[in-house]
């Protein structure tokens, strides 16, 4: 894909009101960055803790949190395999993320530095190790205008990959098209998720657009360890607040034969899912467990990093983020196993990766503990088939001239 180096002028009065939203908000980012969860992140991205590179890189891959950041692994691969040189800025904006992106750079230390990526103000400044780069690659939304920016200035390529507009964001993207319109020259190429996506992306301001499909679906889940079984596994699966109560209500009054594994979504609420689980087991007068334990009728995963070895044994996957109105999951992951797979309809940002699957199942939250008593009978999901198209992506990060359209 041939780049073109455009004369782009510096977003001046953006940058204004953005050091001017800075300034405000130091007292409160200050006292944020006291807190556990924020410790590191926010002195990184907000005060140029560790902000010089430790090389000019070649590409520089820009995720938001964790999902996004694994969605890159296989193409990181497929990159470093290409391009045996490669140098790789790989950023995030969330703990999650970082934390997987260093242990992916563990064994590459020579050609990958890992990154919080700065607040907007503070990205020009990387300017003087960005002269090497060759494109910048942004998953999803992370629509920072000066992020694109400063790689245009570098005379890099960007490309928005894995690029999608969701229902309950489109009007909010409307009204301000008039800003992505000016963000969106900044961008040589969107790969978008689907076509509803192409359509929306150029209704407010995308010029290229070729449609890709979603980069999760390169990812082939590895199992690290392989759990045995003794009798049928239930998995509530990236579990939101509200939906542990759902699913362990169901799961009880059911009372099937059979095991469940939780596992919140987020670490930072293990403690109370897990006195929630305890009391429920109690008044049940049925036995409990941690992850660390043996197994009992109800057993709490508070440990990151199972949940696909735990998908390998799994009859059913209860999804979460899908009860509640968070977006949905992917369901990719336990799909490839061929386990039943029951949702809520709330997955409204994971339409998508649904529609590349099927056999699954939408319910409502009272329907649980029916499908549940029937869980054998649940059909089995499978992956439709698709064309990674993985070579052709890599030719266009690389910039290779006759790379295809996708």
């Amino acid at each position: 894909m041939q780049n073109h180096n455009k004369s782009i002028k510096f977003p001046f009065f953006y940058f204004v009101l953005l050091a001017c939203a800075y300034c405000l908000c130091i007292p409160f980012l200050l006292i944020l960055g006291f807190k556990q969860k924020y410790r590191y992140s926010i002195p990184s991205r907000f005060f140029m803790r560790n902000f010089s590179l430790s090389f000019a890189p070649h590409y520089w891959f820009h995720a938001c949190s964790f999902g996004e950041s694994k969605s890159y692994e296989p193409i990181l691969q497929e990159l470093l395999q290409a391009d045996k040189e490669a140098k790789i800025l790989l950023t995030c904006t969330t703990t999650t993320g970082f934390n997987f992106l260093s242990q992916f750079a563990n064994q590459n230390p020579q050609q990958i530095c890992v990154h919080y990526l700065p607040f907007e103000i503070f990205l020009p400044l990387w300017g003087k190790y960005l002269k090497e780069l060759k494109t910048l690659i942004v998953t999803e939304a992370e629509l920072w205008k000066m992020l694109f920016y400063v790689a245009k200035k570098a005379n890099a390529q960007t490309l928005l990959v894995n690029a999608r507009i969701s229902d309950r964001s489109y009007k909010s993207y409307k009204k301000l098209a008039w800003f992505y319109k000016g963000l969106f020259a900044c961008v040589d190429l969107v790969l978008a998720q689907q076509e509803s996506d192409k359509e929306r992306l150029c209704e407010i301001g995308a010029q290229k657009i070729e449609v890709f499909g979603n980069l999760k679906l390169l990812s082939i889940p590895q199992i690290t360890r392989h759990y045995k079984k003794d009798e049928a596994i239930i998995v509530g699966a990236s579990t939101h607040d509200g939906e542990e109560k759902i699913i362990l209500e169901a799961f009880i009054k059911s009372n099937i034969k059979a095991k469940l594994l939780l596992v919140p979504r987020h670490p930072e609420r293990f403690v109370e899912v897990e006195k929630m689980c305890r009391l429920f087991c109690k008044n049940a007068e049925i036995p409990f467990a941690t992850f660390d334990q043996q197994w009992e009728k109800v057993t709490l995963v508070n440990v990151l990093g199972e949940l696909n070895n735990i998908y390998a044994i799994a009859d059913c996957v209860v999804l979460g983020g899908s009860f509640v109105p968070v977006g949905g999951h992917n369901p990719l992951e336990p799909a490839y196993f061929h386990t039943s797979i029951l949702t809520g309809e709330y997955i409204y940002n994971q339409k998508a990766l649904f529609a590349l699957i099927e056999g699954y199942e939408i319910i409502q939250a009272e329907q649980l503990e029916e499908k549940l008593l029937h869980f054998q009978k649940l059909p089995k999901t499978k992956i439709k088939d698709f064309d990674s198209k993985m070579h052709n992506l890599i030719s266009k990060i690389q910039g290779v001239n006759d790379a295809k359209s996708i």
